[in-house]
Order: C-alpha cells, then sequence, then structure tokens
C-alpha cells in the first residue's frame, strides 16, 4: 500500500497558483487548469495501465474529504478491482427504494396548498382553504400520520357543523378528500379515499338539501328594472356607473368590478372579459349596447393607462362587491343583490322578448357542455347577442330616461 504524505494543507492550497498537478500523496492531486478552476485527481496503476480518476472540485470537496475518496478508490485498486470502472457500474445499479415515513396530515396539507392555491384566482378562496382546515381539520387530524386518517376520522371534523354550518362542511370535505388524494399518489397512503362523498360519506352524513335549502341571489323583478334604471342614473358616482354597466351588460360583479380600459375595443363595440377573470375560464366578449357604450364614455374622463380599472374604487384601485351592495340596499333601499340583475336579464329573455333560450344563455356566458354546440354558437352568436343587448338596454333605458354623466356633474360642483 502507499505511504500516505500528505504532502497539502488548506493553508498552501490557497497559495498555489502555478497551472499543473501539485501532489498530496499517495496518488492525490489537487490539479490546476488554465482557467484556474481547481479539482481532485486520484492517479492510479492497475494492470500497468495508469489512469487519473476525477473525485470532485475543490469548490465542492475539501481537502479531507477528497483523502477520504481517495483512500477507498486506492482499497479498491489493492484488491484488483479499478475505482473508476467501479463507480460507472455504480451508478447504473438502480438505488433500493427508500421507505418513505408518513408526514402528518397538516404537513401534506400545507405542502398541497403551497403547490395548487397559487393557481386560484380569488385570494378569498385561497384565504378559506387555509382558514377552514385550520379552523375545523387540524385540531382533529392535523397531528395524525396522513397513513392513518379513517372515515372515522373524517367524520370526526365534518359531523359537528354539517348541519349548523353545512355549506363550509360540504367545501372542507372536498378540500380533505383533495388533501387525502395527493398523499395517495405521493405513497403516503393506499386504498379508498376515506372523504369521498359518493358512495361513502353519503352514507354516513344527510344530504345537503335536507340540512340548507338552496339560497337564490335576491333578483329585482323585470318590470321594476326602467324605473330603477331611471332612479340610478341620477346618481353621480363610480359605483352607480359601474352598477348600470353591470345591468346593461347582464355581466357578473367580479367581471364588472375588475374590467380595465385595454379590454375595451371602441371600434367593434365590445368588451373581452378575460379568461383569468371570467367564471368559465375562457375568454367571454360583450357586445355593447349604445346604454353601455354612453356608460363607459361617462367615465372616460377618468381614465388613465390602459391597464387601470374602468370603475375605480378607492386610490385607484379595485372597487369591492360590497360597495354594488351598499348602493343597492342602503342607498337605494332595495332588497336585492348585484347579481341578482343577470336573473332579472334572463326572465326578461324568457316572459317578456322571446329571446331563444341558447342565445340568452350564450349572454350570460353560462358554459354549453355540448362541444358542437358550443363551437357553432361561439361562431355565430355574437351578433345575434348585440342584438338581444341592444333591446335589454332599450327596455331598461326608455327615452324619457336621462342618466348623470359623472365628469360633468364633478365640474359642475367644482365650478359651483
Amino acid at each position: 500500500m502507499a505511504r500516505l504524505i500528505q504532502q497539502l494543507t488548506e493553508a498552501k492550497i490557497r497559495t498555489l497558483t502555478k497551472i499543473g498537478f501539485h501532489p498530496d500523496g499517495a496518488g492525490l492531486y489537487m490539479q490546476i487548469r488554465s482557467g484556474g478552476a481547481r479539482s481532485w485527481i486520484y492517479r492510479f496503476t492497475l494492470n500497468g495501465r495508469t489512469r487519473d480518476q476525477g473525485l470532485g472540485r475543490l469548490a465542492d470537496v475539501s481537502l479531507v474529504k477528497a483523502r477520504e475518496k481517495a483512500s477507498a478508490a486506492r482499497a479498491l485498486v489493492d484488491d484488483g478491482i479499478d475505482p473508476i470502472e467501479h463507480t460507472r457500474a455504480q451508478a447504473i445499479i438502480p438505488a433500493a427504494p427508500k421507505r418513505r415515513s408518513s408526514p402528518t396530515f397538516e404537513e401534506v396539507a400545507e405542502s398541497y396548498m403551497a403547490d395548487r392555491l397559487k393557481r386560484l384566482r380569488s385570494e378569498i378562496h385561497r384565504h378559506q382553504w387555509r382558514q377552514t382546515l385550520r379552523d375545523y381539520a387540524y385540531p382533529i387530524i392535523g397531528a395524525m400520520g396522513v397513513d392513518v386518517v379513517t372515515t372515522n376520522d373524517v367524520l370526526a371534523v365534518l359531523k359537528p357543523i354539517w348541519e349548523s354550518k353545512c355549506e363550509t362542511a360540504a367545501r372542507l370535505r372536498g378540500r380533505i378528500e383533495r388533501i387525502l388524494a395527493r398523499a395517495t399518489v405521493e405513497g403516503y397512503r393506499s386504498g379508498a379515499n376515506p372523504a369521498t362523498w359518493r358512495g361513502h360519506l353519503q352514507e354516513a352524513l344527510p344530504p345537503r338539501s335536507e340540512v340548507q335549502p338552496v339560497k337564490h341571489f335576491r333578483a329585482m323583478d323585470y318590470q321594476d328594472v326602467p324605473a330603477f334604471m331611471a332612479e340610478l342614473g341620477q346618481i353621480d358616482t363610480v359605483a352607480a356607473a359601474s352598477l348600470r354597466f353591470l345591468i346593461l351588460t347582464a355581466a357578473r360583479t367580479g367581471e364588472v368590478i375588475g374590467a380595465r380600459w385595454n379590454e375595451v375595443d371602441w371600434n367593434e363595440k365590445t368588451w373581452t372579459v378575460p379568461a383569468a377573470r371570467a367564471k368559465t375560464g375562457r375568454n367571454h366578449v360583450v357586445p355593447l349596447s349604445t346604454g353601455a357604450v354612453a356608460v363607459l364614455r361617462g367615465v372616460e374622463p377618468l381614465q388613465g393607462s390602459g391597464d387601470d380599472f374602468i370603475f375605480p374604487g378607492r386610490k385607484g384601485a379595485a372597487q369591492s362587491c360590497m360597495t354594488l351592495l351598499s348602493l343597492l340596499q342602503r342607498r337605494m333601499k332595495r332588497a336585492v343583490t348585484a347579481h341578482g340583475f343577470r336573473s332579472s336579464f334572463r326572465d326578461w329573455c324568457g316572459d317578456a322578448a322571446g329571446v331563444p333560450r341558447d342565445l340568452a344563455e350564450a349572454s350570460l356566458a353560462h358554459v354549453i357542455k355540448d362541444q358542437v354546440e358550443r363551437a357553432y354558437r361561439r361562431k355565430t352568436a355574437i351578433e345575434r347577442r348585440r342584438a338581444v343587448m341592444q333591446q335589454w338596454c332599450d327596455y331598461c333605458l326608455p327615452p324619457s330616461t336621462t342618466v348623470v354623466n359623472i365628469a360633468q356633474a364633478r365640474h359642475r360642483a367644482t365650478a359651483a
């Protein structure tokens, strides 16, 4: 066996600059290349052939570690084994699978949320995910190994709130199911998912229809809309303008309060709700009636850059949906919601205007399950929808209706 001389030290290594091989002893060298790169080399002779084995860069392998690697290679040479070929052979042998210790339910849940919640468009939904798990699931199953969570454990989470907070409990059940499914995919669980509803938990919990009657958004009778629009037209606030636009386009609240100027095509007289903000996850082109265009012209003097909100709230941020609700219920004393005007429009389509069902549904941006019908409608319905929206506008804004122009109203107030 070669005698260990160990000529190098950490201090000496820092002072070496000469290109070439600097011996430590017993076949170990530090190599300095022309570009300044430094690495470790073990030089050995076996069967009359001298070879150099790379042991790693100096930046990654310390002197002590290099000596350990050289010692292991030297032992192979003493046994007649080429360390380079041995290393190559080891690299192609699949490593034995390591037994994975099971994390807790909370650990898997936090990992799942870190990965998946960033895909949710709504910060409110991201908050609700975390809050329901922390309030109801973690105190009961959070510290349990995710591999031992059973149906009884899931029921222990859900039963206390199933009847008193059914909507929350139902969403929590779905979240637990997805987290346990992730644990199965990652190899921490096997077998059936104990949070599955169909054919499983539905046998242990009453259906939601029995404990939580369906609640619809309160809507205004479409026959009352024209008089309401006349009253709304006398209010010179951005909230009032956004509500008029919402009614005339039959759009969703979130789509309107998030609307930006660069989504409006003045030439085509359309407003495109981008997929990122549309409930359907697809771009939705809304044909603008004369009334909707007039609303936009009324707030146009407030416009900044193209990506600014059309109906800004305080300090240029997006309005809150509560702003519209407050306008309706507090200021105007109407016991309805902004979203309910979509129902008003739909009832008008069916009861008064005779608008075909498919056209009414397309105007509301409802998803059609039939792919062929959906493709056909996408190509042909825009002009037909434009006629419907103009007819709705003419109904909501009869000739006697006057609308306050926000910019002019503010100018008059300033002059006074």
